[in-house]
């Protein structure tokens, strides 16, 4: 398992690696996302950078989430309360089950492109992702039966 240092020296290894300059600012960034270990929306971060460099504009910040999950270094999600990002795990590969009420993020080994046929020959992938999107027990068994399942 990873730990926050592994994480941080991660994400900067892949800034470095595409020719970013390791500032501070890219430092602070990469370690809140290590040390979060949850979803943030570009608010979030964008509130939490600006209290340590108050001159940060929301648009930089931005451009710096979307950029670096180009580059695979933070994941992208669509939750239910909109855009957020987490730090991907460079180290293996693996996917996800999220918890559409809690955020909690369950990881499995399993590659379900293993099981997928008949992809067109001309498509040459790059890569995958596969998010699986429901209630966790917890957050299941506080719902009124009634809305489970619907």
């Amino acid at each position: 398992m990873s730990t926050h240092t592994d994480t941080i020296d991660e994400m900067l290894r892949a800034m470095s690696q595409k020719g970013w300059r390791i500032t501070e600012q890219r430092r602070s960034l990469a370690t809140l996302f290590a040390e979060s270990g949850s979803y943030l929306s570009p608010k979030d971060v964008y509130e939490h950078m600006k209290m340590k460099y108050p001159g940060v504009s929301f648009d930089t910040v931005y451009r710096n989430l979307r950029l670096l999950s180009e580059m695979g270094v933070l994941e992208q999600f669509h939750l239910a309360d909109g855009l957020k990002f987490k730090a991907s795990c460079l180290s293996h590969h693996h996917h996800h089950m999220i918890c559409v009420s809690c955020e909690k993020t369950v990881t499995f080994e399993f590659c379900p492109m293993k099981l997928v046929k008949d992809l067109p020959e001309s498509f040459e992938i790059q890569s995958h992702r596969f998010e699986i999107f429901g209630y966790c027990a917890d957050c299941k068994s506080a719902m009124p039966t009634a809305q489970v399942g619907e």
